[in-house]
Order: structure tokens, then C-alpha cells, then sequence
């Protein structure tokens, strides 16, 4: 069982879950009644939600904090990738695609990215579409549109 614990943002109730020593999940508007979680409080998950709230805060561009994020090989590359897009900036599917050694898999970049479990800290709201558009994001495309203005806004 995962220890959660929850915070309140501008883009509404966000869960930040993980063990003893590292963060592996980020759910945005979680389900407080599930069983899934222990509602406890640890050190590592109360300096995530410091993180988070001066990121919100337009006081904090990076993250210093350990990871494990659970996915393919594949995905863990496209991960690695989304880390080290710069605050404020965007790289499209096959950006990342081509920075991953395979510049044909822009549908599946998009997939990874679908399936990462630690939005925001592995910042895949930063990646659109070629022609410039926001595209897919799995806490909803006004999410990201948000967290991208809010990047823009305090660069």
C-alpha cells in the first residue's frame, strides 16, 4: 500500500503517493475515500508537496527528488527525456521521439507520455503536437494548459 498524501493547487486536488523513499505517483483530483492508500504522511512525500507548491507558486523550475516511476524500458527512456525539458519550454512527440534514438515512434512517445504515473515532476505536460497545438494529457487538456501558462508566466 502506498502512503498519499493530498494537496490543494490551482488546478485542483492533487495526490502525491510513493514509499519510504521515493515518489512514485502523481493523481490529480484522487478518489480520498479509496482503500488503495494509507493517508500518512512521510518525509520524502511532505518535501514533495513543498516542491509542488512553490512550483505552483511560480518559485520553483526544478525538482529535487527521488523517483521510481514503474513502466517498460521504453518508457523510462521517453521519461528520462521529458526530465530534461527546460522549464517553460516544449518539444513535440517526435522531438522526443528523435532524442530517444527512434524517430518513427511518435505514437508511441505519445503513449509513454500517457502513461506516466508522476505528471508534473516528469513534466510531460511539455510536450505538443508538431504543428504547435496541445494534444492528449491525462489530467485533461485544460491542465495542461494551465501548468504551461503558469511556466510562461514565471520564466
Amino acid at each position: 500500500m502506498k502512503n498519499v498524501i493530498i494537496i490543494e493547487t490551482m488546478i485542483g486536488k492533487v495526490g502525491i503517493a510513493g514509499d519510504e523513499k521515493s515518489i512514485s505517483d502523481i493523481i490529480f483530483n484522487p478518489d480520498t475515500d479509496s482503500e488503495d492508500f494509507n493517508y500518512t504522511e512521510t518525509p520524502i512525500l511532505k518535501e514533495a508537496a513543498k516542491q509542488l507548491e512553490e512550483y505552483f507558486a511560480g518559485k520553483r523550475k526544478t525538482f529535487d527528488l527521488p523517483l521510481s516511476p514503474k513502466g517498460t524500458d521504453f518508457q523510462r527512456k521517453v521519461w528520462d527525456v521529458l526530465t530534461r525539458i527546460p522549464y517553460g519550454e516544449t518539444l513535440s512527440y517526435g522531438d522526443v521521439a528523435k532524442k530517444i534514438g527512434n524517430p518513427k515512434a511518435c505514437r508511441a512517445v505519445g503513449m509513454a507520455n500517457n502513461k506516466n504515473p508522476i505528471p508534473i515532476i516528469i513534466p510531460c505536460h511539455r510536450v505538443i503536437g508538431s504543428s504547435g497545438k496541445l494534444v492528449g494529457y491525462g489530467g485533461g487538456l485544460h491542465i495542461k494548459e494551465k501548468l504551461l501558462e503558469l511556466e510562461q508566466k514565471n520564466l
